[in-house]
């Protein structure tokens, strides 16, 4: 499943007239970048949610037999979040299936997100990163008023969401047709319902395009791999 339905708001211009998943990456639409590692692995259906003109997005890819798999679409009337558009899929998927934002480019393996699950028992499992931060300027410590110590241009680390994952179909349990959820807030359902969700630590390369210059980032990142290809 690929959410596409986005305004992509932070790429403006480029997004006026486009939506975000169809902008050229290597001389290729975003998502079919996706489609195609995807195919490559195996996979041969793909639901695509569409909002924001999302007619471009059909018309490109049709029934997808173009690509050699079967697209189909499912169509937000309002923007239903990260997760809400699952509520749409019919029929709904009788065994494990993968989540990626349509505009995230990255080398993982969707098998191994769904062998990861399988292994831990768990029925969502959300891909994750380490993302390093280093804060500009030299940090006090403090006790009170007390100085105890400092730390000069410290690097915090933390564990981000790649925005990508994979559920069991019961999952889709925890969704109401035609309404607002994100990823985050199915989550957090799934462990109040004391269902088992796991993070997927990623060391793959990853790429979410959100901003211009990251644009500009896999456009290079793509061409150097072209040219270095063996």
């Amino acid at each position: 499943v690929i959410m596409a339905g986005g305004k992509g708001t932070r790429l403006r211009p480029y997004t006026a007239s486009c939506p975000k998943p169809m902008l050229l990456v290597a001389g290729k639409p975003i998502l079919q970048h996706i489609i195609e590692r995807a195919k490559s692995q195996g996979f041969g259906r793909f639901v695509l949610s569409l909002n924001y003109l999302g007619e471009m997005i059909s018309d490109h890819f049709g029934d997808g037999s173009a690509y050699g798999v079967q697209i189909v679409y499912v169509k937000e009337n309002e923007p239903l979040g990260t997760a809400g558009a699952l509520s749409l899929i019919q029929p709904r998927p009788d065994s494990a299936f993968v989540v990626t934002n349509g505009d995230v480019l990255t080398d993982i393996d969707y098998r191994e997100l769904i062998e990861f699950s399988e292994r831990h028992n768990a029925v969502g499992v959300m891909a994750v990163r380490v993302y390093e931060w280093t804060n500009p300027y030299g940090v006090v410590q403090m006790d009170g008023v007390d100085i105890t110590g400092f730390a000069e241009k410290p690097v915090s680390r933390s564990h981000i969401n790649a925005g990508v994952y994979a559920f069991g179909p019961g999952v889709l349990d925890h969704l109401e047709l035609h309404r607002h959820c994100d990823m985050p807030t199915l989550f957090d359902r799934l462990r109040d319902a004391e269902q088992r969700t796991v993070a997927y630590p990623m060391h793959e390369p990853w790429l979410d395009v959100g901003r211009p210059d990251d644009l500009e980032r896999a456009n290079a990142a793509l061409a150097d791999r072209a040219e270095n290809k063996p």
